[in-house]
């Protein structure tokens, strides 16, 4: 977490500023909380419907991968100095909820054919994988270019999700 006078100087204003529009740092941290989870939900772009399984994929990726570029490691410092913030905490849970929301709908003929408790250990496995730490890791600690990252994660996407194919009267359950 930067220090008051550390915000105070990026954001070009005194300290006494800060604290006139924030009573403490947690505030602050609240209130940009809610302005990167605002933002993103209105950059990420709607999940595309009628697309075939591949252009599914790899437009997930792009979205989310250029997120993570965008705004990982300030998700990163939310995660990390949360702290006992009932209020971050929330709001946390609540933008992961909407990631498995979105993933859910996204990947929805795929799912759909799997049962109930395989389809959410196959959603969360999703999130786990397009999680920012995941992209995190790859860029910064594995030196990855954001091309060899997003290629990672198509793959792996695609090795998970199982494929469905019309045979006879039903689906057939394919793993790619």
């Amino acid at each position: 977490m930067p220090t008051a006078a550390e915000i105070a100087t990026r954001a070009g204003c005194s300290v006494r500023s800060v604290f006139e529009r924030f009573p403490d740092l947690h505030n602050l941290q609240v209130a940009a909380a809610s302005y990167a989870m605002d933002r993103v939900a209105e950059q990420a772009p709607q999940p595309l419907l009628d697309a075939d399984r591949n252009a599914r994929i790899q437009h997930q990726v792009e979205m989310r991968s250029h997120l993570c570029e965008i705004w990982g490691r300030l998700w990163r410092s939310l995660l990390v100095n949360r702290g006992d913030s009932d209020e971050l905490r929330q709001k946390i849970s609540k933008f992961q909820e909407l990631r498995l929301t979105r993933l859910e709908v996204a990947f929805r003929p795929e799912l759909a054919i799997l049962p109930d408790v395989e389809r959410r250990q196959i959603l969360v496995a999703l999130a786990l994988l397009t999680d920012v730490s995941s992209w995190h890791c790859m860029r910064e600690f594995l030196g990855m270019s954001v091309d060899e990252a997003r290629a990672v994660w198509v793959g792996a996407l695609q090795r998970l999700l199982p494929s469905t194919s019309l045979v006879g009267n039903g689906p057939l359950l394919v793993h790619q």
